[in-house]
Order: C-alpha cells, then sequence, then structure tokens
C-alpha cells in the first residue's frame, strides 16, 4: 500500500500497530488452517465475458487493450468506500461485487507491430492475498486478510474468469493506467453494451424482482415515516437496507421524496418529512451482485387513496407512459419513445390550459413540467451506454435484447406561479424496466402496480 502523505501513513501505522518482534512475527504466521472456500468453478458470467472480449478484439487488431477495475477511494482519512469495480471492467471479466481493487485486464495483440494478427490474449493482473507467513497478513489494512477477511488468489480469479492471472507487479511497463481505458475503447464498450446477451436480461430480470421487493417493504414503513421527523429517510432506509440483504447495494442513491420534494427530478437528501395527503415518489434499484442494476419509480400516496387531484396529473403520466410503451418495439428509434410521451403531455397541458400559445413550435412551452427525457438504457450502470456516439443512442433503433427504462413525469413545483394553485408542489413519475423482444417489448417490472386503482389496492394489501 502506498499513502500518498505522511499524516495518512502515519495513521495506517497507528491502526496496524505492526509487530517488531521477530518471535511475535513467526507466532502469527503459524498455526492457520488451509482456507475451506476456495472458489475452483469457473462463474456463470465467464463464457459470455469471453464472448465480449473477442468481439472488443476484433475491433482493435493490433492494439493493446488496458481496462483497471479502479482504485479504493478515500471516504475520509484511513477508511474507504466499499469498492465497485468499473463497469467496463466487469462487463469484461465477468468479476462483480467488490472484486477486485487495482486489477487490470490487459489484451495483448497477436502478431507483431508490423504484421499484427487478429485476436488478443488476455492477462488478469491482480494484487496476490498476503499469505500467513507474509506481514502484509497481519499489518496492511486495505487488504491484509486480518483486516478485510479473505480475497480469492491468482488461481481462483483465474478459475472464476477462465482469464490467465498474474501478479500486479508484472504488469508491462509504459502502461498509464489513469488514461485507461481509451475514449476509444470507452466507447465501442458503451456500443457493445446495448444489446444484451442472455446472462445479462437474467440478471436484470433478477435486479427488478428484487427491486419490487423493496418497493413493497418500503410502503410497509410509511406508518412509521409518517411518525418520524425525517420520514424520507425512514422509506430510504427501508429500500437500501433490503438491497443490501438481497445484493449488492442500491445501483443508485434512492429518491424518497414526498410532497413538493417530488418536483425535484433527483432529490436524494431524502431529509424530509412524509405527511397526511402527500405523494411519494421513490425512484429506486437493487444492484445484484453482478452489478446489473434495476431503475423503477412509483408515485405513491402516502395514505393510500390519491386524492382527485392527484390522480387527474398520475394518470396523465401513466397515459403518456402507455403511449411510450406502443411504441417499444423492434424498428422504432429510441428517440421516438420520448415523442409519444410528450405528445400526451403537449396535449393535455393544452387542454387544461396550462401551457401557452406560441408562435414557435419548437419553443415546447409545455417541457417547462418535463424537462428530462423518457427513456434511458440500463445494464452495468444505471445509465447505461452512456460514452456511446448519439446517433447509435438517441437517434437509433430499437432492437431486440434492448433493456431500456419509460419513465415519463409532470412536476408543478410549489413556487411555479405559472402552474395552477391546485397543482403546485404536486410530481409524478411513472417508470419501468422494458425489454426489447422480437415482436414488441416487455415489462420487467410488470409486477408492480402502475394503474391507480391498482396501487391502491396494493397499498391496502401490504397495510392488512
Amino acid at each position: 500500500m502506498e499513502d500518498t502523505d505522511k499524516a495518512t501513513q502515519a495513521n495506517n501505522q497507528a491502526r496496524s500497530t505492526r509487530p517488531t518482534s521477530e518471535e511475535f512475527k513467526k507466532f502469527l504466521s503459524t498455526g492457520w488452517a488451509e482456507p475451506d472456500d476456495v472458489h475452483t468453478t469457473r462463474s456463470a458470467a465467464a463464457p459470455y465475458a469471453a464472448q465480449r472480449r473477442a468481439r472488443l478484439s476484433a475491433q482493435f487488431t493490433g492494439k493493446r487493450l488496458v481496462i483497471p477495475a479502479g482504485e479504493l477511494k478515500v471516504r475520509a482519512n484511513d477508511t474507504d468506500y466499499r469498492f465497485r469495480p468499473h463497469s467496463d471492467f466487469a462487463y469484461l471479466t465477468g468479476l462483480g461485487a467488490d472484486h477486485e481493487p487495482d486489477a487490470v485486464l490487459v489484451m495483448e495483440p497477436r502478431g507483431t507491430a508490423d504484421a499484427p494478427q487478429p485476436g488478443h490474449d488476455a492477462t488478469l493482473y491482480l494484487i496476490p492475498p498476503a499469505g500467513h507467513d507474509d506481514e502484509g497478513f497481519y499489518s496492511d489494512p486495505r487488504s491484509g486478510e486480518f483486516w478485510i477477511g479473505r480475497r480469492p488468489g491468482l488461481a481462483e480469479f483465474a478459475a472464476m474468469t477462465d482469464i490467465p492471472t498474474a501478479p500486479l507487479k508484472d504488469l508491462p511497463g509504459g502502461i498509464r493506467l489513469a488514461a485507461q481505458p481509451t475514449k476509444a475503447v470507452h466507447k465501442a464498450l458503451s456500443e457493445m453494451r446495448f444489446v444484451k446477451d442472455d446472462y445479462e436480461i437474467q440478471q436484470l430480470r433478477d435486479a427488478v424482482d428484487a427491486t419490487i421487493e423493496g418497493f413493497a417493504r418500503a410502503v410497509s414503513q410509511l406508518p412509521r415515516a409518517i411518525e418520524h421527523k425525517r420520514g424520507e429517510r425512514v422509506v430510504e432506509a427501508a429500500f437500501d437496507g433490503h438491497a443490501r440483504e438481497e445484493g449488492n447495494a442500491v445501483g443508485y442513491e434512492t429518491i424518497a421524496a414526498s410532497g413538493a420534494h417530488a418536483t425535484t427530478l433527483h432529490w436524494i437528501s431524502n431529509d424530509g418529512q412524509v405527511r397526511h395527503g402527500d405523494l411519494l415518489l421513490l425512484d429506486a434499484g437493487v444492484e445484484v451482485e453482478s452489478l446489473y442494476t434495476a431503475d423503477v419509480t412509483r408515485t405513491l400516496p402516502v395514505d393510500g387513496q390519491f386524492s382527485p387531484v392527484q390522480r387527474k396529473v398520475y394518470e396523465v403520466v401513466l397515459e403518456a407512459a402507455d403511449a411510450g410503451f406502443a411504441i417499444a418495439r423492434p424498428g422504432a428509434r429510441f428517440l421516438d419513445i420520448h415523442m409519444a410521451a410528450m405528445e400526451v403531455i403537449e396535449k393535455r397541458l393544452t387542454e387544461w390550459g396550462i401551457a401557452p400559445p406560441s408562435q414557435d413550435p419548437e419553443s415546447k412551452l409545455y417541457r417547462r413540467w418535463m424537462v428530462h427525457s423518457t427513456s434511458h438504457h440500463l445494464g452495468l450502470d444505471v445509465h447505461d451506454c452512456a460514452a456511446a456516439r448519439r446517433e447509435l443512442y438517441m437517434e437509433g433503433v430499437l432492437e431486440p435484447g434492448m433493456v431500456i427504462t419509460i419513465e415519463p413525469g409532470l412536476y408543478f413545483k410549489a413556487d411555479d406561479l405559472i402552474a395552477p394553485e391546485e397543482l403546485r408542489g404536486i410530481g409524478v413519475r411513472i417508470e419501468d424496466d422494458v425489454l426489447v423482444t422480437e415482436d414488441g417489448c416487455e415489462n420487467l417490472s410488470a409486477a408492480l402496480p402502475r394503474d391507480p386503482d391498482a396501487v391502491e389496492a396494493w397499498m391496502a394489501r401490504l397495510r392488512g
């Protein structure tokens, strides 16, 4: 471990209280049983990751490809955030959860610089775990087994990934990890990730199923949330605790926005009260161990029943979402989903007399109340494929195997003097995770009610 300053180094030394007596060192290194949890079987993701590496290789003949997992990030002083590898690394190795800080995947081109040949040879470079006879076993707070538990060894990682492994100290010279992966490689991987393979689709199904269970747990805590001075935190804690129990973590910071907070698109402070009569906008997703995440939103009446004005707004958002679903099929443009949803929003706001008339149809003044896009791709990242070219993303054509969200909303801020007073402070978003199939689409999150009557009945069942 290399610390960036003397103060941090001193703190780590103070924590580790490294023994200096040779007798004590010898005593610490002996008397340990062999581990009984050695991983020697190939992971389910390994064959899919091999296919992905082959596809990437075909785009970069003769080029060395370097994809680091990333480093531990300091939270405060000598404590780190829980590690999550870079999504490109996870995609190409199949390693999820917290595997493996400082690891580097290197794909060396075959042939020579003058005569390159198709294909690459992959090696996974890792820091080997310190054995019992290694001082790092008990003295290294970042990677020593005594501090953080047993880590797989090189042979175990090779068995799990079907990739040859080597110690990180043997990483070829001249590689500047801070510049890797290159923009070209990152873009290529983003575009590869548009269409999910069978393994990825199953992981996303699992993530969505776990998320639906998390929503039920959160709703069950609403009575306690109402009584708490920071009820939004009660909702957040219920979902986030479920995500840690059933998956790796949340896929992004949970949005538990009650009342007027629901009109803030990414409200993650979650420090407000949950009041009788409020709507609660819950936008949350479980990230499973493979690091694939769901992204689901429901807007729920805290008391279990929508008021007439809340239902009025909700039904427009639901109509806009259904218009997007009607478009989602192979051959449609990704952007067409948004256009269909916005057509509904424009029509209904015009009927309500809210959107002012304009001489310029491109001004789209109704967008004041829905400024975000209706859809994004979903996968290892909640906003997946973000580095892809616009012409392949926003203007791209839907294909079977793509997984996207459909999430229109309406947001009438409490201080919006243009909106009718009865609508001020109401925010509604409905978001589902959608698999494009051969002949249409499948709503992966359909088991979580969307229809307002079904939402009320579901909440009533959960409350007994």
